[in-house]
């Protein structure tokens, strides 16, 4: 069975007013603020639900292009508020990886795709994976979530505060398989967002069914780079954004 992280560990009961007069408890997102360093220096601080985090740190160098595999780790110590983690080589400098802009000073910027990976992967997709992939998300909720799969074998799926964070724990726990990304799909709740999409292509993970819609960004990048985007995945509304080839039998 894929990992997965109970999402009832990730909500803590809060007492609230109610507009009406009276009191009630609630369940609310948990949410600890993550302090990550590697080979003794601070890399970023980040907001997550909690546990999974040994996935998630492994996801994130990866997507950050920190590390190039999961075998680069040296080692992992998880602690309350904090993550330290040695590569194996430990004189390299780290920093977190920023959107690719061109343009200086006040002119415009653009993101210069030349500079993102593309996708390599001839692999075709049907809609019955992508609606088995959709159907893996826990419920909907105060939680985004992101499942990964294999030719409608689920390998991973995470809940969290925040869809990127979920998509680092589920590449995360691909890395540590040894998942070859180039025959999967992801599928996410919530809106595909520019780095949602970089995060895929890093990855090499070839399509991406979300729940909601992407940004135009997110469609402009995609194209250029040959990833698959689709939109409300699961429902009688679904739509392919970019590289229809990528998904079997859809008249494209």
């Amino acid at each position: 069975m894929p990992a997965v992280r109970e999402v009832k560990d990730m909500f803590k009961k809060v007492t609230c007013t109610r507009i009406g007069g009276g009191q009630l408890t609630r369940d609310t997102a948990d949410e600890a603020p993550v302090a990550v360093f590697v080979n003794g220096r601070h890399l970023a601080t980040v907001a997550l639900s909690p546990g999974g985090f040994e996935d998630f740190i492994t996801g994130y160098l990866y997507t950050e292009e920190i590390i190039k595999n999961a075998g680069e780790i040296e080692s992992v110590r998880i602690e309350e508020n904090r993550i330290s983690v040695l590569t194996k080589n430990i004189f390299k400098r780290v920093s977190v990886k920023k959107t690719i802009l061109s343009g200086c000073g006040g002119a415009v910027s653009y993101i210069d795709t030349q500079k993102l990976p593309a996708i390599k992967s001839d692999v075709v997709v049907t809609v019955p994976e992508i609606e088995a992939a959709v159907a893996a998300l826990p419920v909907p909720g105060t939680l985004d979530a992101v499942a990964l799969a294999d030719g409608g074998r689920i390998i991973a799926r995470s809940a969290d505060i925040d869809r990127h964070n979920a998509l680092d724990r589920v590449i995360g726990r691909g890395l540590r398989s040894d998942l070859d990304f180039s025959r999967t799909v992801a599928a996410s709740t919530g809106s595909v967002t520019s780095e949602m999409v970089r995060k895929c292509l890093v990855a090499n993970i070839p399509a991406l069914a979300s729940t909601g819609s992407p940004t135009a960004l997110a469609v402009e990048i995609a194209e250029e780079t040959g990833l698959c985007i689709v939109g409300s995945a699961g429902s009688a509304d679904m739509v392919v954004y970019t590289h229809a080839e990528r998904i079997a039998d859809i008249g494209a």
